[in-house]
């Protein structure tokens, strides 16, 4: 797809990367689950608590239906058009969601967070898509109207209440996350109440209805920083399916007009530190930071300059 320039900050962002047509026509079609099931180009996308099947430590394995146990969910997730991979253009995927591994227990399975950076374009998106849709599955099982146990539509993209039909759509979660930088250029980066505590990241929060993002930006900043920030830039998103977020990113300045006193806020930032690019260079080993994979850490390398190895997964 053309989507993403090769030179952008997009292409920075290992779980924003895709060569699936979602193929949303399909979705429509009556049963589309069982057509799909007893076609023979169909491949699945086995999915075992929270992990994917693999075929090498940077591929995901794509089988034929008939390799499959009975899945407790399938959810069409479109058509590949990677012509760089073993499956044909066109090839239909299905991600099942297994109750049981049987078979398949002693095989590979990987975890998104770890290999997403390591995954061709094709299969990066197709696990993201996959992980984001069965999470939202998994928190949705009523009707939020009627109480009632919901049913899987559409191909797995919708819950319907029986009592009503009525359809309930996939939600996902916008937060911000933002480089902060004052007057000297140095980078704000805060460690939180639930990693351990040389961990540092950039800050973030999700935004608030009725609230715009570059609001979001402003208020999150000042509530866990108290540092007055102007100029939102917006970056770029990724996905981050963990488990139902779309992380926005953002630059923003330390306002000069106004004095800011830095102050974690001691709930969930716990403590906040200006770094230098030497100053973060040298206490790499001292601190982690995000892993590669997160949108966190590609805006701090954008900052920085080029890539950062502290041994952070």
């Amino acid at each position: 797809m053309g989507l993403i320039m090769p030179n952008s900050f997009l292409a920075r962002l290992p779980l924003s990367r895709y060569e699936v047509d979602r193929d949303y026509l399909t979705r429509d079609a009556p049963d589309a689950i069982g057509a799909l099931l007893q076609d023979p180009a169909t491949r699945i996308l086995p999915l075992f608590q929270g992990s994917a099947l693999l075929a090498t430590p940077t591929s995901l394995a794509l089988v034929p239906v008939t390799a499959v146990p009975t899945a407790e969910l399938y959810v069409y997730l479109g058509r590949s058009i990677s012509t760089t991979s073993p499956e044909p253009v066109g090839t239909p995927v299905v991600a099942a969601v297994l109750t049981d591994a049987g078979h398949l227990a002693e095989s590979d399975w990987g975890n998104l967070r770890q290999i997403g950076g390591l995954l061709s374009d094709r299969d990066a998106g197709l696990f993201t898509e996959a992980l984001g849709i069965v999470n939202w599955h998994a928190s949705h099982p009523f009707s939020p109207k009627t109480g009632v146990a919901t049913t899987p539509g559409k191909a797995g993209w919708t819950r319907v209440d029986p009592t009503t039909g009525r359809e309930i759509f996939p939600r996902t979660d916008a937060a911000i996350i933002v480089g902060v930088t004052d007057s000297h250029d140095r980078l704000l980066l805060g460690s939180n109440a639930l990693w351990a505590s040389n961990r540092f990241s950039l800050l973030a929060g999700f935004v608030e209805p009725g609230e715009s993002l570059e609001a979001a930006v402003i208020r999150e900043i000042f509530e866990e920083s108290g540092i007055n920030v102007i100029d939102p830039v917006y970056l770029g998103s990724q996905p981050w399916p963990f488990p139902a977020s779309l992380m926005l990113g953002f630059t923003a300045r330390v306002d000069p007009a106004v004095e800011s006193l830095l102050t974690p806020d001691g709930h969930e930032i716990l403590e906040l530190r200006w770094f230098t690019r030497d100053e973060l260079r040298d206490s790499l080993g001292e601190i982690l930071l995000p892993g590669p994979t997160s949108i966190a850490r590609s805006i701090i390398e954008r900052w920085y300059g080029g890539p950062l190895d502290d041994g952070s997964a």
